[in-house]
Parts: C-alpha cells; structure tokens; sequence
C-alpha cells in the first residue's frame, strides 16, 4: 500500500541570497518545521523525499534551506510546491479537535431525529470558527458553523458527525 501523506504548507518565496525559502504553514504548528531534517514535495502525482540543511523561524515564519539550493534562482523554481508529511508524522491533536482532511467526507445526522442530512464537503477555516460545507443528497450546499452548539457529537473513525440543524443556513 502506498505511503499517505498529509499536505502541511507550500513553499513560498525566496529568502536571501543563499536560496532559502519561506513556508506558508496549513498548519497550527508552524514550529514543527524546526525539528524536520527532511520534508516531502509534490510533484504532480507523486510525493518526493528532499533534505533540509537548515530551518528556522524569521519574524514568526518557518524559513528552511533545502539540501542542493543554492540560490535564489533555484529555489524560486519550487515556490508554490505542496510541503507533505506522512500522515504517521502528523501532531498530535489535543481532545475535540480534529484534522481537516479526517472530517471531510463524514455523514452528517441531525441529532433530534437521526436523519442523514448530507456529508461533509469542505471545511473552511476563520478566526471566529471552522464552517462546515454539507453536500446534501440533491445537490444542495448547506453551511453550519464549527460550534458546541451546534456540532453535537464528531466520531471520525465511524466517520459520523451529529448536528443541530437550528445552526443550517443556506449560501
């Protein structure tokens, strides 16, 4: 079975003059790029295996120089390429909080009568909250915010999440 792997940031732009590159995170933990010594790129359909020689962070920025980039030039070629990890090496999340991509797909029932509302398309993330898309069995779209009040219940490994549909709106 092949390896899967979990999208973590991309590359950005160029740092200096010794082809280090910025990382936009997709992640809560930037910090975790300092530990790394070495970070999977995507290559169109293909994850490849690429050695750091160093990492930091510069005013709040994980900033890492790849093993056989030297100069800017070079390393303005890979900007905007995917950063991965295994998804073994994911953090690990503290009680009630989930990864994304574990989300996504889950069937979604309305907790007072048991009815499968839809399933989850996306997850977008704000300062306030997460907003759930539903993909409903027509074809609608159905937005819920990410609250207590209304995600009542999240069970990833059934793949299940239990709402209050009083939080439902319509885009």
């Amino acid at each position: 079975m092949a390896e899967v792997f979990v999208t973590v940031g991309k590359l950005g732009r160029t740092r200096g003059v010794k082809g280090e590159m910025y990382i936009i995170p997709n992640t809560d933990f930037p910090r975790r790029f300092l530990d790394m010594s070495e970070i999977h790129l995507r290559y169109q359909d293909r994850w490849e295996k690429v050695h750091l020689d160093s990492s930091r962070i510069v005013s709040g920025r994980p900033v890492i120089k790849l093993e056989g980039i030297e100069t800017p030039e070079e390393a303005s070629r890979l900007t905007n390429r995917e950063v991965g990890v295994p998804k073994d090496q994911v953090v690990k999340l503290p009680e009630g909080a989930f990864w994304i991509y574990d989300l996504i797909g889950c069937e979604v029932l309305e907790e007072s009568t048991g009815a499968r509302v839809g399933e989850i398309e996306a997850v977008e993330t704000f300062p306030a909250n997460d907003v759930y898309t539903i993909r409903t069995a027509d074809g609608k779209q159905l937005l819920l915010a990410a609250v207590h009040s209304f995600v009542k219940s999240v069970d990833v490994t059934g793949r299940k999440i239990t709402i209050d549909k009083a939080g439902l709106i319509e885009p």
